[in-house]
């Protein structure tokens, strides 16, 4: 019996501590990557404002490949929202793209239903090296409540390992 209540103490021993430590530990959360594609960036651009086309390359986009996905409005322009609901991999949540700069940029914002309710602001931002070699910088940011805080150091190399392969399968989409 002290056995079970000893186990028992420092388990809660531990969670209290987890709980103390995230209150001081940051909220907010970044990540960013970027790659050189060999194309030009209005081609790059193109491809990447149409939201489609992250079933193609994005590697959390392509999770349960037989997921529900909804779209409304026109892809590639401003309010098209790219909704989705799945199981455990994919989750349930939206993309909307908030705004556009016309060759250079892409902002969107994605909401999560589940498994946890939250968003992240992602901007996909393009700039030519040359007249066919473009740098595509990839950032996610957002903010995680108490205490979901705590998983923000690993939640930041996670997003930012799983952009990076992603940007890889889009250099290899577009450069062929």
């Amino acid at each position: 019996m002290n056995t079970i209540i000893t186990i028992l103490l420092v388990v809660a021993g531990i969670i209290a501590c987890l709980l103390i430590i995230a209150l001081f530990m940051k909220k907010g959360h970044y990540a960013q990557t970027e790659i050189i594609i060999n194309a030009p960036r209005q081609k790059v651009f193109d491809y990447l404002k149409l939201l489609k086309n992250q079933e193609a390359f994005n590697k959390h986009a392509m999770v349960e490949p037989d997921r529900k996905r909804e779209f409304k409005g026109i892809d590639g322009t401003v309010g098209y929202i790219y909704a989705w609901s799945g199981g455990k991999d994919a989750g349930e949540g939206e993309k909307e793209i908030m705004g556009i700069i016309e060759g250079e940029r892409i902002e969107m914002e994605i909401r999560f239903v589940k498994p946890m309710v939250t968003s992240a602001r992602i901007i996909m931002a393009m700039e030519s090296l040359a007249d066919n070699q473009t740098t595509v910088s990839w950032s996610n940011a957002g903010t995680l409540k108490y205490p979901i805080n705590m998983m923000i150091p690993m939640m930041e190399k996670f997003v930012a390992k799983g952009m990076a392969s992603s940007l890889i399968t889009l250099k290899n989409i577009l450069e062929k």
